[in-house]
């Protein structure tokens, strides 16, 4: 039986904790077809509607507009054009407007 080297052991319990505490986020896109269904269905408010909360809150030039789910909450993904011309990412949740976070894009 071979034996794992510690400090290659140490590595992996070290990279599990931090992996496990930045705990998991997922998101997957969704597409036209379930985003009509969602808003039929009142599970999500209209776009125009999300983009007007979020342009009130960061103003700009929208360059991008998707709507995930992260962790089972539907979330429009913005891409915003500042004045001052960076670029940020905005979050809101999809069902209720909020805005969920405001950062600069990488």
């Amino acid at each position: 039986m071979r034996r794992k080297h510690p400090a290659r052991r140490s590595f992996l319990v070290a990279a599990t904790l931090l992996l496990a505490a930045a705990g998991p986020v997922h998101a997957d896109d969704v597409d036209h077809d379930e985003a009509l269904r969602l808003l039929q269905k009142g599970s999500i408010l209209p776009l125009a509607e999300i983009t007007a909360k979020v342009r009130a809150k960061v103003p700009g030039k929208v360059l991008k507009v998707e709507l995930e789910t992260e962790d089972g909450v539907y979330v429009y993904e913005f891409k915003i054009l500042r004045p001052n011309g960076r670029v940020q990412e905005v979050e809101a949740n999809a069902a209720t407007g909020k805005i969920l976070k405001i950062e600069d894009d990488d």
